[in-house]
């Protein structure tokens, strides 16, 4: 017999059964999917949308938001930027991608303390943020952009290590630091807490506040790595090329299976979540589907993860 235990713990394999879905239906439509030089350029696309999650993950899992993502991309881009266009070709350059980080950080860290201190809601705080570090960032770049060409900057993209692109290694190596701090660290173990709910955060001797500062602090210093790794890839230092980032990043987390309630998921569902997207958007692209209808799937798509993973019986109201 079926129970109600048994059906909640099958919900959690829902995002992996249809990555598995997903990956034997293209290979039949478009064979090419199944190539190795496909699944490197997969690999390749994903690094800095798996880079991403690392941060959001954090966010969305103590039941907030933030929507300061590409903003802080934006910054850490022209950072980079400026770094290759100052200092390429000469040793300061290897400080570029943790001054980027710590940018990135530092954004995080004003965007949580906002939060917290001046209790205005997370979606609110962060939008605005997302706005400050957009402009700021058109204003190191007088509205333009900067061509990277500096070959230590780039090799953070293209260097191939046992044939896959740098990106990927450190993509690999934001996961393993970010699974890490979620399963073996208190800060991890607090963020569930607290997505469970703030009240029993509280009686059980967490500082709330703290806490959230910390994780918007991380996951900002994630959104730095990341828009390092992005300007690397494409070589130039502008706010455009972070467009979109933001929707496809809580898209990956809410698909992997990781709730907007907070509490439930983790770095591990989101990897999933990730390569669901980028398969699905692999796929179309082989198959000829038009942009149009991608982004539409990609909507479809959020709207039955979310009506999935959503825990009603903790929604006192739908707003």
């Amino acid at each position: 017999m079926i129970t109600l235990n048994m059906l909640a713990r099958s919900k959690a394999y829902i995002p992996l059964l249809m990555l598995v879905v997903l990956c034997i239906a293209i290979g039949i439509v478009a064979p090419r999917f199944l190539t190795i030089e496909n699944f490197v350029r997969l690999a390749s696309s994903a690094s800095v949308p798996l880079i991403l999650v690392c941060g959001m993950t954090f966010i969305i899992l103590i039941g907030s938001i933030d929507l300061s993502l590409e903003g802080t991309l934006a910054i850490a881009a022209v950072t980079i930027g400026q770094i290759a266009l100052h200092f390429g070709g000469n040793r300061w350059v290897v400080f570029a991608f943790p001054a980027v980080i710590l940018a990135g950080a530092l954004i995080g860290f004003l965007n949580g303390s906002v939060h917290v201190v001046l209790r205005v809601p997370s979606l609110l705080t962060s939008l605005g943020f997302g706005f400050v570090g957009l402009g700021f960032a058109t204003l190191f770049v007088a509205g333009g952009s900067i061509t990277i060409s500096d070959p230590t900057i780039l090799s953070a993209a293209f260097t191939r290590i046992l044939g896959l692109n740098m990106s990927v290694w450190i993509a690999i190596g934001a996961l393993i630091v970010a699974f890490y701090i979620q399963e073996f660290t208190r800060l991890g173990r607090w963020a569930f807490v607290l997505g469970g709910g703030e009240d029993i955060a509280r009686l059980s001797g967490i500082s709330v506040g703290r806490v959230r500062i910390a994780l918007y602090t991380l996951a900002g210093a994630f959104y730095g790595l990341a828009g390092g790794v992005l300007a690397a890839q494409l070589g130039l230092g502008q706010i455009q090329i972070t467009t979109g980032y933001l929707f496809s990043t809580i898209t990956a987390v809410v698909v992997g299976g990781t709730a907007l309630t907070g509490g439930v998921g983790g770095i591990q569902n989101s990897i999933v979540g990730v390569f669901v997207i980028a398969v699905l958007g692999n796929g179309m692209i082989l198959t000829g589907t038009p942009i149009a209808a991608q982004l539409g799937v990609q909507g479809l798509l959020t709207i039955a993860a979310v009506a999935i993973s959503l825990d009603r019986k903790r929604l006192v109201s739908v707003k």
